[in-house]
């Protein structure tokens, strides 16, 4: 159990709320799991097709029932520079396979969409839904019930929750997240940011904003500034889901390699055949989703999170909530500084002490419980540390990491933090709710009264800076952006005008029912506003001018509109006919019927 009071006062809560769910959830995998695989009871047309495609030593293995078969599950696609080095990610794994006596076989594929491709454009609306496509998909790969574990290869914004909330609908098979590591470290985010913002002021050309986005995202492996894929990474490890040390390690190395192989040597040694049988559903409990919250406060995360993590509690029976995410916050101390939180990356993260440090940090603090089950084994303590190429160059060894950081600018301890809390909390009002991150924010920006400026599109909004129209201060807002009006696109493209305009002295804030890139954070920005507009929330209610107080230090977000005059107005209606159609956005228009509330996951199960 943690040692901190406030943490586990919020663990027995979320315990409590979710022990009718918890339990039906743990009822159904342990008989899937008593049933074993189907493979030894189907029948030889079955089974002939199951390994058709197979070598003679790997068919003799699938024919009996002693060996153990690995499913993979692999995001592989060239468009997404973290998921290109899994090209070759299943050979490797099929060949650690066969070297414990056991089989690989890539299960599925799934979709792996690019935020920062799609970012600011028709695309973007259906990245929010690939996460639950991706768990479908992965579902129909795991269905064919061949396998004993599962390895997912998975990085990216909405790929890892969508495998996550794959894996625990299978939760009887162990399973192991494999990641391919960060890119090197290329052009400074920070000095990113600065091109970015004048070309928005027209004083740079595409020229020069080309040259400088591809001086920083520049080869394999994941971009290096802490967004939701990095995000991912930390809590894939900190959730007892990863091997020890291995979110950081950077591609096309012997580490990666050699972590890679042994995650599925581990995966196989950890099936209901041996001794050390751990379902994933097992591991992920809600002790296990407080380390994840935790974790997410103490780096400075990604906003995303606060719908995946719901969702992905959710596919374990733990019914987790925003308050729940908030409380945590202020009970978490911030103990890394990575950009947009800092001016350091990933890179320099882990060669300041990275995954290990922070959990050591936090073991000591009592911010974590460490009486949890992982892949690995019981027990947070053995992710306290780096993982190392052995002297062999195959094999991986962990060291104890160092008592001080190697960087205290990056990371730090839980005596000295750089914040008392985490910075990402709940706002409400007569609103709704609202979540906003304050960690990136300067104090001094993180309290807002001001007029209104209302959009229903953020090109409309971009038309409005580029015509000099937003003078003065105000407050931005941009709604029908949710998840049932246009499946609620990240609206990160306004970050460049509106830090412009913060820049020349206007005090200025971003209200919206939409999403933030997990990479923003300079403006003050109030998401994921919940009801939204398309679903009649009061959001659809503001006039340009109403002033609207947002205040990220005491949590309110409200109209400052005498409560009878609101209430009495009717809702704005909007003509949503242009998100409905082209790139693929007409297949999708069962999510945006279905889909919950931003605070119940945004979920269409």
């Amino acid at each position: 159990m943690a040692a901190d009071r406030r943490i586990e006062t919020i663990t027995d809560r979320i315990r409590e709320r979710s022990r009718a769910t918890r339990e039906a959830y743990l009822e159904r995998i342990a008989a899937k799991g008593a049933e074993g695989p189907k493979r030894s009871r189907l029948n030889c047309g079955n089974l002939a097709h199951a390994f058709a495609a197979c070598g003679p030593g790997d068919k003799a293995m699938l024919s009996g029932d002693v060996a153990p078969n690995l499913g993979i599950i692999t995001a592989y696609n060239d468009m997404l520079s973290a998921h290109q080095p899994y090209e070759t990610y299943p050979e490797l794994i099929r060949q650690a396979a066969r070297e414990v006596g056991a089989t690989a076989q890539v299960a599925s594929g799934v979709p792996a969409m690019c935020d920062g491709v799609t970012q600011g454009q028709g695309g973007m609306e259906l990245s929010l839904f690939s996460r639950d496509v991706i768990a479908m998909a992965a579902a129909v790969g795991l269905s064919h019930d061949m396998y004993d574990a599962a390895v997912y290869l998975g990085i990216c914004d909405k790929i890892v929750p969508g495998l996550a909330i794959a894996a625990l609908t299978f939760g009887h098979l162990p399973a192991i997240f494999v990641p391919a590591g960060p890119m090197t470290s290329g052009l400074p985010n920070d000095e990113k940011s600065r091109i970015r913002q004048l070309y928005a002021e027209g004083k740079v050309g595409r020229d020069v904003l080309l040259e400088a986005e591809s001086k920083s995202y520049h080869g394999p492996g994941t971009c290096t500034f802490y967004g939701t894929a990095n995000s991912n990474q930390m809590l894939m490890e900190i959730m007892g889901l990863h091997t020890p040390g291995s979110s950081f390690v950077n591609p096309g190395t012997p580490l990666r390699e050699a972590l890679t192989r042994e995650a599925a040597k581990r995966a196989l040694s950890i099936t209901a055949l041996g001794n050390e049988y751990t379902p994933a559903g097992l591991v992920v409990d809600e002790r296990a989703v407080v380390n994840g919250v935790v974790g997410l406060h103490a780096t400075g995360g990604s906003t995303n999170h606060v719908m995946h993590l719901v969702a992905i509690a959710a596919a374990a029976g733990v019914q987790l909530t925003w308050a729940d995410i908030s409380e945590l916050s202020d009970a978490t101390p911030l103990l890394a500084r990575v950009y947009p939180n800092g001016l350091a990356d990933v890179n320099h993260f882990n060669a300041a002490g990275g995954m290990g440090f922070l959990i050591r940090e936090l073991l000591s603090a009592g911010l974590l419980h460490d009486d949890v089950r992982t892949a690995w084994g019981t027990g947070l303590g053995a992710y306290t540390v780096e993982a190392h190429l052995a002297a062999d160059g195959k094999t991986v060894e962990r060291r104890p990491v160092p008592l001080e950081s190697g960087d205290t600018k990056v990371l730090t301890t839980a005596d000295a933090p750089f914040s008392a809390n985490g910075g990402l909390r709940m706002l409400t009002g007569n609103m709704g709710k609202a979540v906003i991150k304050v960690s990136a924010v300067k104090p001094e920006r993180r309290v807002v009264e001001a007029p209104a400026r209302v959009f229903s599109d953020q090109d409309d909004l971009q038309a409005a800076f580029k015509a000099g129209e937003l003078t003065g201060d105000f407050v931005a807002v941009v709604r029908f952006q949710g998840p049932r009006s246009n499946g609620m696109p990240e609206l990160h493209k306004l970050t460049p005008s509106l830090g412009v305009l913060q820049d020349r002295g206007q005090k200025v804030a971003l209200v919206t029912d939409g999403r933030m890139s997990g990479a923003s954070g300079k403006v003050p920005a109030a998401i994921h506003v919940t009801p939204e507009a398309k679903e009649g929330g009061a959001i659809g209610r503001i006039r340009d001018g109403d002033m609207i107080r947002l205040d990220g230090e005491t949590g309110e977000l409200s109209v400052l509109v005498p409560q009878e005059e609101f209430a009495a107005r009717p809702l704005a209606v909007e003509d949503l006919s242009r998100n409905e159609f082209g790139l693929g956005r007409e297949l999708f228009g069962v999510f945006r019927r279905a889909v919950r509330p931003a605070d119940e996951g945004a979920s269409v199960f």
